[in-house]
């Protein structure tokens, strides 16, 4: 709209001033200004302008008192925006300045000034965010870190309450002045349509780039992946229970292989991943160890699984273990299975087993509960058949689905390096369908998939989801229990990559902690206490991850034990060079020793323990820390002789002495008392009885005692033997 400008002259027609005012009402939406008085005009010409009755300006009139207006409310408008179009999209303009005066009857004070005027859409509100045509269209945001609640709500020109609104709508309670993750501010960007990027610093040089966050997609709603084509999958079912109890037996007689004879010690101490097919249904299977040291293991189980079974051997009963295993198998809420095991021995009791389940709130189905307990055998194949009838009744009851159309995510089971492979991981598809070619993020680390091997060693192209299979072409190491996620470029997973490296990073490089009195002492005593550095190498990264757990779980009052290194694959050249230069023992869990590190060791005298049971490498880890401490000094008092008369000899001074108590035994200690206070301490020199030397001298026997070289001896002196025994000290 372009509003007329009036002027003072009273020659101006009436009738291009009406039309002017008429046009500037109508384009402004019925909208009241305060332009479009004339000096000198009739309240009655006036009112048609600014669209008011005339009986309301009359009453007006006689209220102020005045009949036309003044010279002084002269109004100057100068010219004002276009107005946008309502359904057009929503720009912000900039203009000239529109002053706004007090209308007639009201104070003169002047209104606030308005440096640009945005008109907005009914039912849109000012803080809305602007609407874009395209991604081209899109704002960038750029923010370095950290990114502050204040910062990112003004460059998106919203108001902070709102941006804290939504932030609550995502379980993240924040105020004004704190910052928010890059994630989180993506999606916040996004909701409003801005692409979020962050400034960081490049290696190596003093300036800043900006590089997009990339953020992994979340995974599906529920009510989303229902119009993506969910399709039934194999169920995943665990093994979990006690040391010894038969598991991974048990899956041979399901698989009929022999991987229980292969295990060193006969125990399992690895997790794996099987996939069967029972009346052309797929079944995965997941085998975790028993001992108590693989408690990650067991828990990473039962979090990726559908339904547990509870191996409980029918002549042990309950055990720790499988307390444990029970405990995990609640707090991840999957469904519980009982397979109670080994029901051929002489020694079974069925019925015990079932009232100690009883107790733990797992009622048998044959006693009134809803818990399904199968009595099988691993050894005669007993119960084998209805314990995987009951496993694919209870994956009905499930119902479980899986959408195989979309990006492949996966958890790590186990990962390891292979000679001539390099990193490999052992992954069940969540969802999706995992396809040679993919690119993919892992943990802190990417890859392109350049291989595929399903639990028997043969090579596929594709997984879908449940499936278990080892993944090659990582590019590096990730742990047990990281994601799998597949990405929609390799671009975009190495810089992913990078970003996380490099945050781990940062945190190893924080800023040390500054001295302290406190921290000075700790320092001191720390110093004071002997340490046992040890470089370990293991073969998996779930039993690399065990053991620093046990060996971390052995008390550390009296000797320190500080891993100064830890990996996983052979022992190398490097490792060996790192103990010779940190003076550190080599430990190995089923792993090899490349040749030139074992020459290397040879020459540089560093010790290489190889072990292959978790258990003996914990037990000989704490006799070693323990054979470091000094042994205690033990005194045992065994006797008393009271001086009687002093002599003096041509070899020295002699006290005859009476023995009182106990004995005197010429190769023990003895210390002078005199008046309860020692004035001598140290070995016997002589002790005689008359003119032979003896050995020892009993109570009520008289004698001669000669201590080292001291002279100064007093009738009434009492002296005291003792003699001191090592006692070797205890963690």
């Amino acid at each position: 709209m372009t509003a007329s400008k009036y002027t003072s002259s009273k020659s101006s027609k009436t009738s291009s001033h009406k039309a002017s005012s008429s046009k500037g009402k109508g384009a402004a939406g019925g909208r009241s200004f305060s332009s479009g008085a004339v000096k000198g005009k009739p309240i009655s010409s006036r009112a048609k302008e600014i669209g008011r009755k005339k009986e309301d300006v009359s009453s007006l009139k006689k209220k102020e008192g005045v009949d036309k207006i003044s010279k002084s409310e002269e109004v100057k408008v100068l010219p004002t925006l276009s107005l946008i179009e309502e359904k057009g999209p929503r720009v912000q303009r900039t203009g000239p300045v529109r002053k706004v005066l007090p209308r007639i009857g009201v104070s003169k004070e002047p209104e606030p000034v308005f440096e640009s005027c945005v008109d907005l859409p009914e039912k849109e509100s000012a803080s809305a965010a602007p609407i874009v045509e395209s991604l081209e269209e899109r704002k960038v945001i750029h923010i370095k870190p950290p990114i502050m609640i204040k910062e990112l709500a003004a460059q998106m020109e919203i108001k902070p309450f709102k941006v804290i609104h939504d932030l609550m709508e995502m379980n993240i309670f924040a105020n004004i002045n704190q910052s928010v993750e890059p994630e989180v501010a993506t999606k916040l960007c996004e909701r409003y349509g801005f692409i979020f990027e962050r400034e960081k610093r490049v290696a190596g040089g003093g300036m800043h780039k900006s590089e997009v966050v990339v953020v992994v997609p979340p995974l599906p709603a529920a009510s989303e992946t229902k119009s993506q084509g969910m399709e039934p999958r194999a169920p995943i079912i665990t093994f979990m229970g006690h040391v010894d109890h038969g598991k991974t037996s048990l899956l041979d007689a399901i698989r009929r292989t022999k991987v229980a004879s292969g295990e060193v010690g006969g125990i399992t101490q690895r997790m794996g991943a099987y996939m069967i097919t029972k009346n052309e249904r797929p079944i995965t299977f997941i085998d975790t160890p028993g001992h108590a040291a693989f408690t990650a293991m067991r828990v990473r189980g039962a979090n990726i699984t559908d339904i547990v079974v509870l191996v409980v051997a029918a002549d042990d009963g309950l055990m720790p273990q499988t307390l444990e295993a029970l405990s995990h198998a609640r707090a991840a809420n999957v469904t519980i299975m009982v397979a109670i095991n080994k029901v051929d021995l002489a020694t079974a009791n069925v019925d015990r087993v079932k009232a100690q389940l009883q107790d733990k709130g797992l009622v048998p189905e044959d006693w009134g509960g809803d818990t399904v307990c199968c009595e099988v055998s691993a050894a005669t194949g007993k119960g084998i058949d209805q314990l995987l009838e009951m496993m694919l009744l209870q994956a009905e009851m499930l119902e479980l689905k899986a959408d195989p159309h979309q990006p492949a995510r996966a958890n790590v089971i186990e990962a390891q390096v292979e000679a001539g492979r390099g990193p490999t991981a052992v992954v069940i598809i969540n969802t999706g369908t995992l396809k040679v070619g993919d690119s993919f993020i892992c943990g802190n680390y990417w890859g392109k998939l350049k291989q595929l091997t399903n639990d028997l060693g043969q090579p596929v192209k594709k997984a879908p989801p449940a499936m278990p299979v080892k993944v090659l072409g990582l590019s590096g190491l990730p742990n047990a229990g990281d994601e799998l996620i597949v990405m929609d470029s390799e671009r975009s997973a190495r810089q992913l990559s990078e970003e996380r490296l490099e945050s781990l990073r940062s945190t190893k490089l924080a800023a040390p902690q500054r001295t302290t009195l406190e921290n000075l002492f700790k320092n001191l005593a720390a110093e004071q206490k002997k340490v046992l550095h040890i470089v370990l190498k293991a073969d998996m990264q779930g039993a690399l991850e065990a053991i620093i757990g046990a060996l971390g779980d052995i008390p550390k009052n009296k000797v320190d034990l500080k891993i100064i290194h830890s990996g996983v694959g052979p022992i190398s050249e490097s490792d060996v060079l790192l103990a010779t230069t940190s003076n550190a023992v080599i430990i190995g869990f089923s792993v090899k020793l490349e040749n030139t590190a074992a020459t290397i060791a040879r020459r540089e005298g560093i010790q290489i323990k190889l072990y292959s049971i978790i258990y003996e490498l914990i037990d000989q880890m704490r006799e070693a820390m323990a054979g470091l401490l000094d042994p205690e000094l033990r005194e045992s008092v065994i006797g008393h002789a009271t001086v009687k008369q002093v002599f003096e000899l041509t070899r020295g001074i002699v006290a005859g002495c009476q023995v009182s108590d106990g004995r005197i035994a010429r190769t023990a200690r003895a210390r002078v008392l005199r008046r309860r206070q020692s004035v001598y301490d140290g070995g016997i020199g002589t002790l005689r009885r008359f003119t032979e030397d003896v050995k020892e001298v009993r109570a009520g026997l008289e004698c001669g005692i000669r201590l080292g070289d001291f002279n100064d001896y007093e009738e009434g002196d009492i002296i005291e033997c003792y003699t001191l025994e090592k006692i070797a000290q205890t963690l």
